[in-house]
């Protein structure tokens, strides 16, 4: 029985690995249209596109947003509502369930949100603008750092991408907590208690066994609703919802499971739609006015810095720390080469970053200099990372 729960545990993990992976490519090719058309005579007409308001009513009740925030704070809300999921089956029966597996990519993530944050902020001292971008690079994106490791293939073993998997998605609930405590604008306590009366619906139903997905889905839209006007950032919403949506015992098959069947159904949405929609209208950036003193600009070299040099200093320190200490082993089938590879390629911030600068900086003259940091410092890491998995030595 155990094997079978172990094996079943075993091919999730490894289809997620994978589906993961594949969605870098999506995301990969929005990311460079985005590029290429902002650098052409099309750039103000895309630019003008997401300044456009579209409006939502309902009778005395509606929303008028730019495409743009619709985008960032709807779509992602979504997004965040399948990373609340994922969090959420890791927690109760993943790798985030099993003590003895989970320190390791804990204490790298860890350590890899606080040495880029204090990068950052030793670079940015003295601009009190400037540091509310600490977290920017802090992040992690899972779909580009997992992509990098499949193009490797064998080269790099089962045990370090389970370690990275572990790492991004404890990395993720990372954001969610920094995004709550500090990108939180002057709350409306109106709203924040039409949000809390969502949320005692939402336990209530979830503790009477309610399974109807539905009903779940439209308390959901209230509580996003009351949330974005709340002041507190309307991507928690999604996150929120998640802890809430029935997970049931590992022994029922997945399509009988409302949290699973529900991940299932957003996974292809995410990878196909949403964030290469995100990464179109974020990633754009014209080179027109822009040079090598650029990156030298207190800002871009922040994130530069945090994300290729702080992202790989403080995985490898935080999880060598354990090891050394005997507190945890080495993923299977790794060595220091590898595992410093593999912290590298936590230094692809991509999404995650771009989406925190979007709520760092109000102020749109900081726009440019937060995709030129992200963009610079996430390729660095890539091929990096890259090139030192694809020679690894023998130790």
């Amino acid at each position: 029985m155990l094997f079978r729960e172990n094996n079943v545990r075993a091919n999730r993990l490894k289809a997620y690995i994978d589906s993961e992976a594949a969605s870098a490519l999506p995301l990969l090719a929005a990311a460079v249209l985005a590029l290429v058309l902002a650098n052409t005579s099309l750039e103000p007409v895309i630019h003008g596109l997401l300044k456009v308001e579209f409006t939502i009513a309902y009778g005395t009740v509606g929303l008028s947003k730019p495409l743009l925030l619709w985008i960032n704070d709807g779509l992602m809300a979504v997004f965040f509502l399948l990373v609340g999921l994922e969090i959420k089956r890791e927690v109760v029966e993943g790798e985030l369930s099993r003590p003895s597996q989970v320190a390791l990519p804990i204490a790298g993530a860890l350590g890899g949100m606080i040495v880029p944050s204090m990068i950052y902020i030793a670079i940015n001292w003295g601009n009190p603008v400037a540091l509310r971008g600490f977290a920017i690079p802090a992040a992690t994106d899972i779909a580009f750092s997992l992509g990098v490791l499949a193009a490797l293939g064998s080269r790099v073993p089962l045990g370090l991408k389970v370690f990275l998997t572990t790492l991004a998605i404890v990395d993720d609930l990372g954001a969610i907590l920094i995004i709550a405590g500090f990108y939180t604008s002057h709350l409306s306590f109106e709203a924040m208690a039409v949000a809390g009366l969502c949320i005692v619906v939402l336990a209530a139903l979830n503790r009477f066994g309610v399974r109807r997905l539905g009903l779940y889905m439209v308390i959901g839209v209230v509580l996003w609703v009351s949330v974005l006007k709340s002041g507190v950032h309307a991507t928690l919403a999604g996150v929120v919802l998640a802890m809430f949506i029935p997970l049931k015992p590992a022994g029922e098959a997945d399509a009988a499971r409302p949290a699973i069947q529900l991940e299932h159904a957003l996974k292809p949405w995410s990878a196909w739609f949403i964030m290469p929609v995100f990464a179109f209208a974020n990633a754009g950036l014209s080179l027109a006015h822009l040079s090598l003193s650029s990156l030298v600009e207190h800002v871009p070299l922040g994130i530069v810095a945090g994300l290729f040099l702080g992202k790989q200093a403080g995985i490898l320190l935080g999880a060598g720390l354990l090891i050394l200490l005997g507190f945890a082993a080495m993923p299977a089938g790794a060595t220091w080469r590898r595992l410093y590879g593999v912290s590298i390629l936590g230094g692809i911030g991509f999404t995650m970053s771009l989406f925190i600068g979007t709520l760092a900086f109000v102020d749109a003259t900081y726009e440019p200099q937060v995709r030129l940091g992200v963009l610079v410092g996430s390729l660095l890491s890539a091929v990096v990372g890259y090139a030192v998995l694809r020679w690894p030595s023998r130790t």
